[in-house]
């Protein structure tokens, strides 16, 4: 089975661009290869306009990456973290220190500078690699699961920081996420990736849109025949049943939900819930994939295996 099958995609300057899709999808396999960690078996990909496969130095030195899982060494301090990333990518000395300075504030941890990182909460660890990430001044980042496991304010607090650096750099961000309000509310552009391929890719507003009508959600003594009564009327679009409940897809939701339950009452099928509501990210993924986003962490051991190789090309 291949990991990722003929993926085709374009991400402008400036653009943040998101990647749906549930583990094993290919996501991560995708960033691998566009940030050289792992070398594609066949096609072409192109990072800042270099090459993957015959200018990786010059990939990697226009790419910063901050990865799900930690990486930073919690022996060292916030300035010993990044002083050895900036030296990893020789970056001259002078500069390093005043661009460390810097980036610290930007992320409002300037007041622990010289403290060791395993005081740190987990969102203070976060910004910390999001600050190392930018040290070389990257001109894409990728950023793979970044606030997972974050309590939403800090959440919040991280994607501040993000947006402003895209906005006030025009820094290239790709993004993998399994939070739908973040995609939906950061991203300028979403691809949604299933088996390897990419089944949808569009602004947020117009994957909504392409789902279309209203959503109603039910669940029912008898599903299966509900929804074949369902299917046969005008505003019918397309429904899928997900763990025991019907996901379907109508015009005119308000109007027409009373018609389903007059077909369930005409029946003598029991309706035990029902809810309304306008599509969303989360609508538009089960309608491509057929399945629900998981919030799942990718191995740690997977991820050391990237980051070793990453550091081993340099």
């Amino acid at each position: 089975m291949k990991a990722v099958d003929g993926v085709s995609f374009t991400v402008s300057e400036g653009e943040i661009f998101g990647f749906l899709g549930p583990n094993g999808a290919g996501k991560t396999t995708t960033i691998s290869m566009l940030a050289t960690l792992l070398e594609p078996t066949s096609g072409q990909a192109y990072v800042n306009g270099y090459d993957i496969l015959k200018e990786k130095d010059a990939v990697r030195k226009s790419i910063g990456i901050v990865f799900q899982d930690q990486s930073l060494d919690e022996e060292l301090t916030a300035y010993e973290n990044m002083d050895f990333h900036g030296r990893l990518y020789k970056v001259p000395a002078a500069i390093r220190k005043e661009k460390i300075i810097q980036l610290l504030q930007l992320v409002e941890l300037d007041d622990r500078t010289n403290d060791l990182v395993k005081t740190f909460s987990g969102g203070m660890r976060r910004r910390l690699e999001i600050a190392r990430g930018l040290l070389h001044e990257p001109k894409v980042l990728f950023l793979d699961e970044p606030t997972l496991g974050l309590d939403p304010q800090t959440r919040n607090h991280i994607w501040e920081y993000i947006k402003a650096l895209n906005e006030s750099k025009r820094m290239t961000i790709i993004l993998t996420t399994h939070y739908m309000d973040e995609a939906d509310r950061l991203c300028n552009r979403v691809a949604i990736i299933d088996s390897g391929k990419i089944v949808a890719i569009d602004t947020p507003e117009r994957l909504k849109e392409s789902i279309g009508g209203d959503v109603i959600a039910f669940e029912t003594s008898d599903n299966r025949s509900l929804l074949e009564l369902a299917s046969k009327q005008a505003w019918y679009k397309s429904a899928k049943e997900v763990n025991g409940s019907v996901i379907l897809n109508v015009q005119d939701a308000d109007k027409n939900v009373a018609e389903i339950v007059s077909l369930s009452c005409k029946t003598s099928i029991a309706v035990k819930s029902i809810s309304i509501h306008k599509p969303t990210l989360e609508d538009v993924f089960l309608h491509y994939t057929g399945k629900r986003i998981r919030a799942e962490e990718a191995g740690t051991k997977d991820r050391m295996r990237m980051m070793h190789r990453m550091h081993r090309g340099r």
